[in-house]
């Protein structure tokens, strides 16, 4: 992070391009860089000036008299390419590229980017753009940018893919007085990305918060990889808000599955965010109002809302927008309408919305919002005030802020009208109450908030431990899909398809090929009717469209006059297609329920897992949900709960039972699997998967391959944009004593492990590895131990049985830091298991953990009574520095 920091506090910059022409871009950012001139020195570089205004120019980067921190440069793109190679050179570190003319201007422009990055990566030189506004830093006084405006500073980083749009933004915040830490146009992301950014930002204790309008992740799985890897890592503590244009695709008409016909762009980006727990919003002003409001600890646990209003009217449009966002509005328990009919006028509303009527004050108001927080079934309110002449909108302001202040659910405000409400409003802003002009706003902030609080509980929320195999025997299917993609068949037949199914444990009925009728007669005998047929061919992957399939047939005769309709009804619809024969399998009908799950793999954003309403009609409804790659049962249930179909699926219908949903979160982790191991796949579908007598078939299914997959060597994995559970780290080992252990990373199934390990530690133990006595151990402190980010963390557990009985008895811990340069780690072992070589074994597991990340170093911070840790880690190769009274550093260089 140390070349990304030179950014935003750099000591000098030269700015290549310079000039005093008015209007011209280097003029405006030359202005810019001066008004700082004071806290750092600002270089003019132009080999057609010797001065601009009473600053010496120079001719080029080489002949300044430093090496600047940071060179700004705003000249022709046709030789930005020689002035980075020159940055270089003279040892600059970092660029911003304000210059347009690149990738955007075709073929040369991209041949120009290339020799940028070739340049950039021999130096080492991080670079911001090209083709972008610039950077600023309010607080540093930094403004390296030809915008106009610069904000005050204030705690929000605003980064923007588009430089038009960030400039509008910039100066619509400074005319409402918003500001920020930094502002940054990273325009067409030839190196610092998002990824970047975040982690800068995440660890800046200048910023609470980051909102980022988006139009893309990048131009490939790196950028998206590091994207939600560093938003992972910091959304917990500092929310992301963003903005992303185009939801509306029209690139999936050529699909040629399901899935892929159902899965655009969109939801890609939707899955993305939801999995980093970033919260998307609609329009700008959003950005800023969940920005003030995310990063309070009073999030709502569900989406049930009290709506306490003086005025009917703007209640019922306040509920109409939290229905139509898929809010609820909270039923209000007996006990509390009861004591609340005890105190407010006869003719109040009676249910929720709470109409306390317009004469309503301040006691009226607040005694109202105290007893419907207390309900356990409200999450939190939305207080509307309309002015009616009575109560004073300060006063009621006021006391509504008092409450606000000391409560434990959130309380949004709307104080409606304009110059009656000013000061009111006004009062809620010095006190950090979010107040709304309209309560549709206050009710959209609040969903935002839920879904919020529902992304970061996915990050952390504690699976159960499916019984899954501990891995499907796969390597006879890798040559299946390696000789098809050779041959040049993207299509796998059904029968292969579902070979790939049964092989991960997904049940699936079993076609039988016949080339005649002859055949299929001899097939359907040997199966028994009644039977389904459908037509086998390498260029039809939507049978149906075609006449492909037969349902229900129940005799030879019938079976040999469908075999000839069908071979006309494809020839007719499909005349150019390669006909190999059909396929004859069991007819089932007793079914309840009919499903699609699928994937879909696209190159910047990797595979996406698709689930929901499936059948013929499945792409019409387009009842779906989507997540990413790796799955475990809580992320898997929240895919079906995404869905209109859960609640038929969870409670029943008429006749229909309701579903054993850990059945579906079960196969919904085996398809995950599936997609994880093999990069070959490209699309993939099964619809339907039938739910009967709680078991689940897939009728049908369909895989795609993806040709461009043929010429590489793909590194394992290589296709994903979040880690799988990393089994290479996994190893039998015996202690010195003779008890076996297996180390293997943890997993958030391990969080009752974890706890039975922290509990059982003594009080020494304890503070030498937390630097305190726990006294307790909360889901929130083992979630975050045991639900990581193989990334950017790993974890290495002992687990021990003995007698039946599974103990986690030691865990080492490696944390890699944003610049992926250094990693902290840190080793505890139960008090039983001590002294039996397995705290040397976990640090020695952690050494080549860190040497297989790329790190150049590890540290750890020890107490100094803790002689043991110090005298392993010294013997391990470790130097020790002294950092005070009661701590050291230990250091290894690798």
């Amino acid at each position: 992070m140390e070349k990304v920091k030179l950014f935003f506090e750099p000591s000098s910059v030269a700015l290549v391009g310079a000039t005093d022409r008015e209007g011209v871009v280097g003029r405006i950012v030359l202005d810019n860089l001066l008004l700082a001139k004071d806290r750092r020195r600002v270089y003019a570089v132009n080999p057609n000036r010797e001065k601009i205004f009473d600053l010496k120019c120079y001719p080029d980067l080489s002949s300044l008299p430093e090496t600047v921190d940071l060179a700004v440069i705003a000249t022709d793109a046709k030789i930005v390419p020689d002035i980075i190679e020159e940055s270089g050179k003279t040892g600059i570190k970092a660029a911003i590229i304000i210059s347009a003319g690149f990738k955007e201007a075709g073929d040369e422009g991209k041949a120009r980017e290339n020799r940028i990055v070739g340049i950039a990566s021999e130096y080492g030189i991080r670079i911001v753009g090209p083709n972008c506004l610039g950077v600023i830093k309010p607080a540093a006084n930094l403004n390296a940018t030809f915008a106009t405006k610069m904000s005050k500073p204030g705690r929000i980083a605003f980064l923007s893919q588009s430089g038009a749009l960030g400039s509008a933004v910039l100066d619509w915040a400074v005319s409402r007085d918003i500001g920020f830490s930094a502002f940054v146009s990273l325009g067409s992301m030839l190196d610092v990305d998002f990824g970047d950014l975040i982690d800068y930002f995440g660890e800046d204790p200048e910023t609470r918060s980051i909102i980022i309008y988006l139009e893309s992740l990048g131009n490939s799985l790196q950028n998206t990889r590091k994207f939600i890897s560093a938003a992972r890592g910091f959304a917990r503590t500092k929310p992301i808000i963003v903005i992303k244009p185009g939801k509306f695709q029209e690139s999936i008409k050529a699909a040629r599955s399901h899935t892929g016909a159902m899965v655009g762009e969109d939801l890609y980006y939707q899955a993305v965010f939801d999995r980093a727990g970033a919260v998307r919003v609609e329009e700008i002003e959003d950005l800023f109002n969940c920005a003030s409001i995310l990063n309070t600890s009073q999030l709502p646990k569900e989406r049930n809302l009290a709506i306490i209003t003086n005025a009917g009217g703007p209640a019922v449009l306040a509920t109409d927008a939290l229905i139509s966002r898929g809010g609820k509005l909270a039923q209000l328990s007996k006990e509390t309408l009861a004591t609340l009919n005890e105190f407010l006028p006869p003719y109040w509303s009676k249910s929720n919305p709470l109409d306390v009527l317009g004469d309503a004050g301040p006691e009226r108001y607040v005694k109202t919002i105290e007893i419907a927080l207390q309900d356990p079934g409200v999450d939190g309110a939305v207080i509307i005030y309309t002015p009616q002449g009575t109560a004073s909108s300060v006063d009621i302001a006021r006391a509504v802020t008092n409450y606000a202040k000391k409560a434990k659910k959130p309380i949004l405000t709307s104080m409606m009208g304009s110059g009656e409400v000013a000061e009111a409003r006004q009062l809620f802003y010095e006190n950090n109450i979010p107040t709304y002009e309209f309560p549709e706003e206050a009710i959209k902030t609040y969903l935002y908030m839920y879904q919020y609080a529902r992304n970061l509980e996915e990050l952390y929320e504690t699976p159960e431990d499916l019984p899954l195999d501990a891995g499907a025997p796969k390597n006879y299917l890798k040559i299946l899909t390696r000789n098809q993609l050779r041959e040049g068949k993207a299509l796998l037949s059904e029968g292969d398809s579902k070979k790939l199914l049964t092989t991960y444990g997904i049940a699936a009925t079993t076609p039988h090929f016949a080339a005649n009728p002859e055949d299929a007669v001899s097939a359907a005998s040997s199966i028994g009717y009644p039977v389904v047929m459908k037509v086998s061919s390498p260029d039809i992957s939507h049978k149906s469209d075609v006449g492909g399939v037969k349902l229900n047939i129940g005799s030879a005769d019938e079976l040999k006059k469908a075999f000839a309709e069908m071979m006309q009804n494809v020839k007719e619809n499909q005349p150019d297609a390669r006909i190999e024969g059909v396929t004859i399998q069991n007819m089932i009908t007793n079914y309840d329920y009919e499903l699609i799950i699928g994937s879909k793999k696209d190159p910047v954003l990797g595979p996406v897992l698709m689930f929901g309403a499936g059948g013929t009609e499945a792409e019409f409804f387009k009842d779906v949900a989507v997540g990413l790659p790796p799955l475990n049962q809580i992320l898997a249930r929240r895919m079906l709960e995404r869905t209109r179909t859960y609640k038929l699926l969870s409670q029943g219908f008429r006749k229909k039972p309701p579903v054993n949903l850990l059945l579906l979160d079960e196969i919904l982790v085996r398809v995950s699997n599936l997609i994880v191991d093999f990069p070959e796949i490209k699309e993939f579908d099964i619809n339907p998967l039938v739910i009967c007598d709680n078991r689940a078939i897939a009728l049908d299914a369909r895989i795609i391959l993806d040709e461009e997959v043929k010429p590489k060597e793909l590194e394992e994995h290589a296709h994903l944009i979040i880690s799988p559970y990393p089994t290479k780290y996994v190893q039998p080992w015996r202690c010195q004593d003779g008890r076996p252990v297996l180390l293997r990373p943890i997993r958030p199934e391990d969080e009752p492990l974890e706890r039975e390990l922290i509990a059982g530690l003594s009080s020494e133990s304890s503070r030498f590895r937390f630097f305190y006595i726990i006294k307790e151990i909360t889901h929130e402190m083992l979630s975050r131990f045991c639900n990581i980010d193989y990334d950017r963390e790993m974890a290495i557990i002992a687990e021990y049985t003995s007698n039946g009985k599974q103990r986690n008895v030691g865990v080492g811990r490696l944390i890699i830091e944003p610049g992926w340069e250094t990693g902290e780690f840190a080793l505890v072992v139960a008090d039983d298991f001590q002294g039996s070589g397995l705290g040397l074994k976990l640090l020695d597991n952690m050494i080549g953990i860190a040497q297989d990340k790329g790190l150049r170093s590890i540290y750890g911070i020890v107490l100094n009574d803790n002689w043991k840790m110090i005298g392993l880690a010294k013997k391990l190769g470790f130097t020790l520095q002294s950092l005070s009274d009661e701590e050291s550093r230990v250091t290894l260089e690798l």
